[in-house]
């Protein structure tokens, strides 16, 4: 994932930052609760594409965050 493609890309649903997690090609929503897709180096930022991410992953996310 390209940084500065990173940097201007937003949650769909909330507006915040996202996180890119590498190891699921996945971007991280923690306000939204979702995880969006990155299928062949494309962010899929629609919501009914996301997966919703479990009270354990979003706690992962924002410890990483910080």
């Amino acid at each position: 994932m390209d940084p500065k493609l990173l940097e201007i890309l937003v949650c769909p649903v909330s507006k915040t930052k996202l996180i890119f997690d590498k190891s699921t090609q996945e971007l991280i929503s923690t306000a939204a609760n979702l995880a969006f897709p990155v299928r062949d180096g494309i962010p899929i930022l629609l919501e009914n594409e996301a997966r919703q991410l479990s009270a354990e992953e979003v706690e992962t996310y924002r410890k990483q965050k910080s």
